[in-house]
């Protein structure tokens, strides 16, 4: 069995990421998924969230995604989101800020629109302060 799967992490604008990875780690609507090599095919939808990757060296790196789908076929893997980040590119004051007004925005809902709206807005900003976090706890084990 090989030790590596091809890797293609891709936003609405651009390919991300293009590689090879030993282990892809993303969050699905059912829970974390990991995806090693000779893995069964699959297709997932992804929710907001961190999507990890480990190359063939043990390197590791996190990215942000805005949901999407997950693609697994025999020799290749596929994350295709709207919006996919390098997590350092994630503006950690922004997402703070957008989780502050999203807070604001349902303590004055005025209607069922204004709350569902609010709710996306928090799980974005959530998922992406939650993105920086597991970076920065990568780093951390540096």
């Amino acid at each position: 069995m090989a030790h590596t799967i091809k890797c293609d992490i891709v936003s609405a604008s651009e390919a991300i990421y293009t590689g090879t990875v030993s282990m892809l780690i993303a969050h699905g609507v059912q829970g974390d998924l990991g995806i090693l090599p000779g893995h069964a095919p699959l297709l997932t939808q992804l929710t907001p969230g961190p999507v990890r990757i480990v190359k063939e060296g043990g390197e590791e790196e996190v990215y942000y995604v805005s949901g999407g789908m997950l693609e697994v076929q025999p020799y290749h893997v596929t994350v295709l989101a709207d919006t996919a980040l390098r997590a350092h590119d994630v503006d950690e004051a922004a997402a703070e800020q957008a989780r502050q007004a999203a807070l604001a925005s349902l303590q004055n809902q005025k209607s069922e629109m204004d709350t569902s709206a609010a709710l996306a807005a928090l799980a974005e900003a959530a998922a992406q302060l939650r993105t920086l976090q597991q970076m920065k706890n990568r780093a951390g084990r540096g």
